[in-house]
């Protein structure tokens, strides 16, 4: 059976469903960004609990199919933004209709109605954590960020990122105390 968990963004949430889970006496085979597969079908006071416990550490179990959809969509640009080793070299519609099997008109209407934000915003503030925390790290320059990140340029970086922060990458990284925003804080 095939679960759908609203806020589910981190490692860390993997591990906590996967101790309401055990709480519950269910096994799962898959537990994964948002989406959970566990053996058994869930009775109605077992849903009832694990709903209540997911509530709990801040998760919410989902029934909603445009919902579900919308964190479909969003845990795809997390996992691509935050977690791939490298960007799809593919449009980022084209590479999140083919992963999710959904037309991209379709999801960015959808996300968009739902969100009150494009698809692409929502890229754009998630590219930018990342490159606050690349920049934070500072294992790579900025030209190896701007590659790793699928910018065209140093350039189009540059202006992106001082679009959205008010400031050069450069200047971000002289900061001392540089602000990072958690992963589901952002534009949600």
């Amino acid at each position: 059976m095939k679960l759908y968990i609203k806020y589910m963004v981190s490692i860390r949430c993997k591990m906590m469903v996967k101790d309401e889970l055990k709480k519950l006496g269910l096994h799962f085979i898959i537990v994964d960004l948002g989406e959970v597969e566990i053996m058994e079908t869930l009775t109605a006071e077992q849903h009832r609990q694990l709903k209540a416990g997911l509530l709990e550490s801040g998760l919410e179990l989902m029934d909603d199919k445009k919902g579900i959809l919308i964190d479909k969509i969003k845990n795809v640009i997390i996992e691509m933004v935050h977690y791939a080793d490298e960007l799809p070299k593919t449009t980022f519609s084209e590479y999140l209709a083919e992963k999710l099997h959904y037309d991209y008109t379709y999801m960015a209407n959808l996300f968009s109605e739902v969100q009150g934000t494009t698809i692409e915003h929502f890229i754009i503030a998630h590219k930018i954590e990342r490159i606050k925390e690349l920049i934070i790290y500072d294992e790579l320059n900025i030209t190896e960020i701007a590659w790793k990140m699928n910018y065209s340029s140093v350039a189009h970086l540059s202006n992106q990122f001082k679009k959205v922060t008010g400031l050069s990458p450069s200047h971000f990284k002289k900061l001392k105390n540089k602000r990072r925003t958690p992963i589901d804080e952002i534009e949600n």
